[in-house]
């Protein structure tokens, strides 16, 4: 099990779940352990993409903000313009990895059981599977999550966490840890915003607060507002990678 989270996803030995009952010392330094662990993970990870000029993006969201519908319409906007591969990460099912490739896209599923992240050795796995081709850009969807998913490094170039305007304005203050290590905070849905209560400049200054080196843009998935600012960013990042 997991120190960090209670997840039962990474190779770590015994019944944890006792010695985090009665011995917060060892939880924190088993939890300290599991993560520089990860961490050298995600640095071989880093450099693989590196050595092969790919642009690898961690995708975060609470579950329902719209990863996988933005990933759709990615894939199939920039069809012939960005080679497009997706690490696809929920807890059961292949459903968004099947609407991934019918996009277009390469996909590789991982289905992480009882976990609520993914983590660095799982998408090691993954990238070889893919074998993603110089200048491309690897997206990985992580498991919907607004806490666990931003304890584990995996090797990206950047961060991108999602937060749809029916989640409510707040979220920046609720779940801070996931927000200050985001690169761009996308709002999305938001051909919903004339029928729920989401203040945008407030929710600016909330990420200002909590993430003031983010960019952040808005945008719909459906109606296609906002979209070329997503792509713009997106494939500025690129060029980068493939040097």
């Amino acid at each position: 099990m997991c120190a960090t989270c209670g997840c039962t996803d990474l190779d770590e030995p015994g019944p944890l779940s006792h010695d985090h009952d009665h011995d917060h010392g060892r939880t924190v330094t088993l939890q300290q352990k599991i993560l520089a662990k990860n961490d050298d993970l995600a640095q071989r990870n880093r450099e693989w993409l590196r050595e092969r000029g790919v642009l690898a993006i961690n995708l975060m969201s609470s579950p329902g903000s719209g990863k996988t519908t933005l990933l759709e319409r990615t894939g199939r906007d920039l069809a012939g313009k960005l080679a497009l591969a997706v690490v696809e990460g929920d807890q059961e099912t292949a459903l968004d990895a099947d609407r991934i490739r019918t996009a277009g896209c390469e996909v590789v599923q991982i289905n992480t059981g009882a976990g609520c992240h993914l983590d660095a050795a799982m998408v090691a796995g993954a990238l070889r599977t893919l074998a993603p081709a110089p200048g491309s850009v690897v997206v990985i969807e992580n498991v919907g999550n607004l806490v666990c998913p931003a304890l584990f490094d995996l090797g990206e170039t950047a961060r991108v966490v999602l937060a749809s305007v029916t989640e409510g304005t707040d979220k920046p203050l609720k779940y801070p840890q996931m927000f200050r290590c985001a690169d761009l905070v996308v709002i999305t849905k938001t051909d919903l915003g004339a029928y729920v209560n989401f203040d945008v400049a407030q929710f600016g200054e909330y990420i200002g607060q909590v993430s003031p080196q983010a960019t952040m843009t808005s945008l719909s998935a459906v109606s296609g507002a906002g979209l070329p600012s997503w792509y713009d960013w997106l494939t500025s990042l690129v060029p980068a990678a493939a040097r």
